[in-house]
Formats: C-alpha cells, structure tokens, sequence
C-alpha cells in the first residue's frame, strides 16, 4: 500500500485531522488524540493501537513477524507498527486503522466525540 493512500484514507474518518508534533512526523488524530503514527513522508510503516492489551496485540507479530513490530514506548498499551510494504494485504491495513480509530473514539469525551459520518 502506498503511503498517501493510507493517510486519504485515516482522513477520511470523522473528525480526523494531520498534526505534526515532532518535526516532520506526521500523525493523524481524532479529537486530541492519535489514532495513527504515520512518522517522516518517506516512511513505510503506521502506528496504531491493535488491541486493547498487549496479548491482543502480539497477534499481529505472531502472524506477521517480518511486518509487525511493537511500537517503541506505548507499545505495552496495545500499538504496533506495521510495514505497509510487506505482506499485510490492505484490507488488514485498513482494518487495523479501523481499529485503533474506533479505540481512540471510545476513550474520548462524549462530548469531543465525532458525530458518525
């Protein structure tokens, strides 16, 4: 998958917007928060929450250990960082994205929650 069309698509999401809080790292964020760390432009891999413990998320390194890795320093909540180059087709890339934007959405305020689009 190319890059740009992941970012379209994490975009496409209600209340979803492009930040970059650290140089030239780019996230996406709903609300406040991050739902998916894309990193520099000339990066191949997006982080994002694949489960709400650690155990869920080892599913992704067992079934693609060439292509998902724990994602450095929040990886024990749950977050990898999968390679969109690799052998994770892009329905499962997609599907992860769903994932960790509905977990976002659901520990945000009521309030500050996107109305669905």
């Amino acid at each position: 998958m190319e890059r740009a069309e992941l970012l379209a698509y994490c975009l496409a999401k209600p209340g979803a917007w492009l930040d970059r809080p650290w140089d030239a790292d780019e996230v996406v964020k709903v609300g406040s928060r991050i739902f998916a760390f894309l990193g520099p432009e000339s990066g191949d891999r997006v982080g994002v929450k694949c489960g709400p413990t650690r155990e869920i998320a080892d599913e992704w390194l067992h079934r693609f250990p060439c292509d998902a890795v724990t994602s450095s320093h929040i990886g024990r909540f749950g977050w990898n960082s999968l390679r969109l180059t690799g052998a994770i087709d892009d329905d499962e890339l997609y599907e992860a994205v769903d994932t960790s934007y509905e977990a976002v959405v659901a520990k945000l305020p009521k309030r500050d929650r996107p109305a669905a689009g």
